[in-house]
């Protein structure tokens, strides 16, 4: 099973570098591997956090399918640092400054990492609580992705109702487990 969700989780990279080597009709390849590595990773995203609520069976390879999400948030952000800021990290701090959703971009890449490091198992122990900033993440990295568009369509309002939905069961999940202990 593990082997079948690796090559899943690489189909996203496949295809980008297809498009981009293979057939090369890509007019614009840095928009393209944002939107690429941008979708892979938030769709891993809301995949992750919906594991505990609806792919129990799946719950077992979390570590795994996380760290690809975070695979895929490091490629987006390579894109950004290297080929459109240019590695000029004075021009890249300036359009974080300006544009929102860059910034909103930033603080879920940098929580996203911190989860990462910190996903051994040794690591983990100590640090699990703070892995709840997943759903802060989540909020965030879907803000980006809508603000990033700079029109709604229905895709924004397919991830936005996707978050949503997400937010609000782990919301009553959360209240039941309230409720329980009192």
């Amino acid at each position: 099973m593990r082997k079948s969700i690796f090559i899943i989780l690489l189909l996203p990279l496949v295809y980008l570098l297809s498009k981009l080597f293979i057939f090369q009709d890509v007019n614009d390849p840095i928009k393209y591997i944002y939107s690429i590595t941008g979708t892979a990773a938030i769709v891993i995203l809301f995949f992750t956090t919906t594991l505990s609520l609806w792919f129990k069976k799946l719950v077992k390879y979390r570590r795994l399918i996380g760290l690809f999400g975070f695979f895929y948030a490091v490629l987006h952000m390579s894109n950004f640092l290297i080929l459109d800021m240019e590695l000029d990290l004075f021009f890249a701090y300036e359009e974080t400054i300006d544009k929102p959703f860059i910034y909103l971009g930033m603080i879920s890449f940098i929580s996203l990492a911190f989860m990462s490091i910190t996903s051994t198992k040794e690591l983990f122990r100590k640090y699990n609580k703070y892995h709840k900033v997943l759903y802060l993440v989540l909020f965030l990295t879907t803000i980006h992705f809508v603000d990033a568009q700079k029109s709604l369509t229905i895709i924004q309002f397919g991830y936005l109702s996707v978050m949503s939905i997400i937010l609000l069961f782990k919301l009553k999940k959360t209240l039941q487990k309230i409720k329980i202990k009192k």
